[in-house]
């Protein structure tokens, strides 16, 4: 009866069945998925999601070729092929006919249609005994766990073995046989359900690559030193920047005071001309810019403070010569102590002393041994007034010229954000320092680090997210994953924008769009569902889908 079914198939409706057939067929065959128990076994949810699932795999190999799993062994892709599609038409053959009966009557041409054959038959939906059920099961179980490693091979050699003959498929079958028995025994041993076994394989490839990361640290490029700046409210932390970057953000801040996080990007150039009158400063520098934080010094912004500090690689304390050490400096030493944090300190205001004669352009000793004697005196007897609380806070402090031993010693530099003295002389310092103390902290790295900073909303924007990016990259359409009020949020990145060099993050600019982002920016992300988005946490990347539920 069987065999007369086949018989009407292949004369009437052979051509729309091949066209029909022959673009899932291919796409299957790619996978290494047995065609029957696609639709035969709707019943069993699990093995039908995962099937969907691994379409998506299918077509993009690129994914899959980035990281290959670790899993068991498997037999060389071309075995695996054949076997592929010689388990398509096992289960079929072995209810009704006997294999003796299909090999007598099938020719190399009608294999392929007994392929298409079985398509069809599978859209009818014909009943099968519950024995051949559970066999698919297993397979299924088995090319889940193989075709992920071998997709890429598979798919190139699939055109090729399209129509594999008797014998060698008859070999395949036993080799695939073999396989399937060793790691049946496997997964009954190991009792643990497909959702877990593939939550292990994605865990261990994400460590397998943090590994890779960490072993492949590139010491002869650095990164940018992410800088923070730390102090009281109204010591000048904006002012020195805005020295830095001419530009005005501390004008244009209600009551003068800075309420949130801003990250500048500060280009190799600006540092050349910002430091040119330093003496004994002729070092070349490595790094390719610095990345800014500036945090908000009012009591009730300790948070931000917190957040800022969290990420910084270097910090600039700012004090006011003329207050010396108040309660935020403090807190703000406190929390440099707490992460092991090199600072250098900013002595800032000196334009405040009396009859100070100012001179931006010249180094700022010289300027120093310029001022008359009542001036000089009033200096010292600030700048000693506050390595004495320093003392008292348990550091070590020492102006930066007189300063031999700058891993014990905090060096003190006197500056003036209002008439740009010492400006130079801090930014020296800072490069000095990081490339000399810090060179193996910024040492280039794939391992990608990054936090969220604020969560904001932007008219034409929607609710996007300032994440302070230190290692590793971001690009465009990657899938994120960022904490969130009712637990993580899971999205896609619609868009990166940088702010201009020397531009504000916070401050409304035209924004740059990039594709991709690397090592030490500040960047605003666009994405949907950021609207609940906690900052002052990582930001994490997810490569392939079955990373998620492991990065979550």
């Amino acid at each position: 009866e069987r065999l007369k079914k086949e018989g009407k198939l292949l004369t009437k409706a052979q051509r729309e069945a091949r066209a029909r057939a022959e673009a899932t067929l291919k796409l299957l065959q790619a996978q290494g998925v047995e065609v029957p128990s696609k639709d035969s076994v709707p019943k069993k949810k699990p093995v039908y999601g995962d099937k969907r699932k691994k379409k998506p795999n299918a077509q993009t190999p690129e994914e899959t070729s980035e990281v290959t799993s670790p899993t068991s062994e498997t037999p060389e892709p071309v075995a695996m092929e054949m076997a592929a599609e010689t388990a398509a038409a096992e289960p079929e053959v072995k209810p009704d006919a006997a294999v003796d009966d299909w090999e007598a009557i099938a020719s190399d041409e009608e294999k392929e249609l007994k392929k298409v054959h079985i398509e069809v038959k599978e859209e009818n939906a014909a009943p099968q005994p519950t024995g051949s059920e559970e066999d698919e099961e297993d397979d299924d179980e088995e090319e889940d766990d193989e075709d992920e490693e071998e997709d890429d091979e598979e798919e190139e050699e699939s055109e090729e073995e399209k129509e594999p003959t008797a014998a060698t498929a008859t070999a395949g079958q036993g080799k695939r046989k073999e396989s399937e028995d060793e790691s049946s025994e496997s997964d009954d041993d190991d009792g643990r359900t497909k959702e877990e076994r593939l939550y292990d394989r994605a865990k261990r490839r994400i460590e397998k690559r943090r590994a890779e990361n960490m072993k492949n640290i590139d010491l002869d490029t650095l990164r940018a030193p992410v800088v923070c700046v730390l102090g009281h409210v109204d010591t000048g932390k904006t002012k020195i920047l805005d020295k830095l970057r001419h530009t005005h953000v501390q004008d244009g801040e209600a009551g003068g005071i800075t309420q949130q996080i801003g990250a500048t990007n500060v280009p190799k150039e600006t540092i050349e001309e910002q430091t040119k009158m330093v003496k004994n400063f002729d070092r070349e520098i490595k790094i390719p810019g610095m990345l800014i934080i500036d945090t908000p010094g009012h009591e009730s912004f300790s948070n931000l403070r917190n957040r800022g500090s969290s990420l910084c690689d270097i910090a600039i304390l700012v004090v006011d010569i003329m207050h010396g050490l108040e309660p935020q400096t403090l807190e703000s030493i406190n929390l440099l102590k707490e992460k092991k944090c090199p600072f250098i300190v900013a002595l800032n205001k000196i334009d405040r002393l009396y009859d100070w004669k100012k001179s931006p352009d010249t180094d700022v000793v010289t300027t120093l041994k310029k001022q008359k004697k009542n001036t000089k005196d009033e200096f010292d007897e600030r700048a000693k007034a506050v390595i004495v609380e320093f003392a008292q806070q348990g550091l070590n402090a020492a102006l930066f010229y007189e300063n031999k031993d700058p891993r014990t010693f905090v060096s003190l530099v006197p500056t003036s954000a209002h008439s740009g003295d010492g400006m130079g002389n801090l930014i020296a310092l800072l490069i000095e320092l990081t490339q000399t103390m810090l060179a193996r902290r910024l040492a280039h790295c794939d391992e990608l680090r990054a936090q969220v900073m604020e969560v904001k909303a932007l008219p034409g924007m929607g609710t996007t997210i300032d994440v302070i990016l230190i290692n590793g990259r971001l690009r465009e359409g990657e899938t994120i994953i960022v904490p969130g009020v009712e637990g993580p949020i899971i999205t896609q990145i619609r868009g990166l924008l940088l702010p201009p060099p020397l531009k504000e993050l916070r401050v409304k600019n035209q924004y740059e769009k990039h594709k991709e982002v690397s090592t030490s920016q500040g960047v605003k992300i666009l994405g949907k569902d950021l609207e609940k988005a906690l900052a002052g946490l990582p930001l994490l990347v997810a490569h392939r889908d079955d990373e998620i539920p492991v990065l979550r």
